[in-house]
């Protein structure tokens, strides 16, 4: 009775707002959980953003439908798969994350939904719930599963923290720095390597 917890973008696919910041030259919506922890006064600084630029969710729909996985990641998840079970959680919403988890197998997603208005222009965002993933990985413990999280940035340190073993994936430096208990990964394969040993370790 084991479950894995990822994140999904910094781990399994890039970060969608700074690909698309990228793409459309703005290079505001570079600016990402590593660098505001504060969710709402990043998601509120998007909408903004977009609103000015005249930028709704068809816009970032087609850049997402663009994009892929990290290069190795539907193997790792793949492989992840046959012996966990995987759930991602995630601070990104059912509307960008849809064409990504088609190319990664559908695996189950926790995440938030946006809302736009008939012009496609997006007014708002609804939360699934508050700290989401660190109370989905408080409620899969209550279930009795023994598990093991993942993630990249200051938004995942509360379900490390919270999970029975946690990883940080590739993360910056400042994370690093400021969340020395959890050990670093750079790659899959240390990942894996990590996520095998958590769970040994928790019996």
């Amino acid at each position: 009775m084991r479950i894995v917890c990822l994140d999904l973008e910094g781990v399994l696919v890039p970060e969608i707002w700074i690909e698309f910041a990228e793409r459309t030259g703005i290079p505001e919506l570079r600016r990402t959980t590593r660098d505001e922890p504060d969710y709402d006064t990043l998601m509120k600084y998007r909408l903004n953003i977009l609103a000015e630029k005249k930028l709704g969710l068809p816009d970032i729909q087609d850049v997402i439908a663009s994009m892929g996985p990290m290069e190795g990641a539907r193997r790792f998840l793949d492989e992840l798969r046959d012996t966990y079970q995987v759930v991602i959680l995630s601070d990104t919403f059912y509307e960008f994350a849809k064409p990504l988890m088609k190319q990664l197998g559908l695996p189950t997603l926790f995440c938030h939904s946006l809302e736009a208005n008939d012009e496609g222009v997006l007014v708002d965002y609804h939360l699934r719930m508050p700290d989401q993933k660190r109370e989905a990985v408080r409620r899969f413990k209550e279930l009795n599963f023994k598990v093991v999280a993942a993630g990249d940035s200051y938004n995942d340190t509360a379900m490390l923290g919270e999970a029975h073993g946690g990883i940080l994936f590739h993360p910056p430096e400042n994370v690093v720095r400021e969340f020395p208990q959890y050990p670093v990964v750079r790659d899959y394969a240390g990942l894996r390597a990590e996520i095998d040993k958590a769970f040994a370790k928790a019996g």
